[in-house]
């Protein structure tokens, strides 16, 4: 499991003072693309890896601090960022600006990981520059 951040600010300062981007997963509760995504690749990139990766929920009340320090709902949140599609994962930098493109959808699992890997490559080489 993902966690929900209490602050995306807090999250994101943290993972740029270890030279990482913010990997934010937006997923829908019951999803199975979402399950894949969180427990096959995002799940073990924060856990081995130690890549910065939370969880937003679309449709869910949860409250959230975005990067400007508002307090939203998760909904709100993936409203506001044009996440139509269950699982999105976006990438953050400093500001609070996506730093790569978004991985949109359930990939053919042979090829999500290379997409991903892909990403937090670019989004990485995007924060040190």
């Amino acid at each position: 499991m993902l966690p929900a951040p209490d602050s995306l600010a807090d999250e994101l300062a943290q993972a740029l003072k270890i030279g990482q981007p913010l990997v934010v997963m937006v997923s829908l509760d019951g999803c199975p693309f979402c399950r894949v995504a969180r427990n096959g690749y995002l799940g073990p990139l924060r856990q081995q890896d130690g890549v910065p990766v939370v969880q937003i929920n679309m449709r869910s009340a949860a409250p959230v601090r975005d990067f400007k320090r508002a307090s939203v709902t998760h909904d709100q949140l993936a409203r506001t960022w044009n996440v139509k599609v269950a699982p999105t994962v976006l990438f953050f930098g400093p500001g609070g600006k996506e730093v790569a493109e978004r991985l949109e959808g359930g990939y053919i699992e042979d090829f999500y990981g290379a997409y991903l890997a892909q990403r937090l490559q670019q989004a990485r080489a995007a924060i040190k520059a």
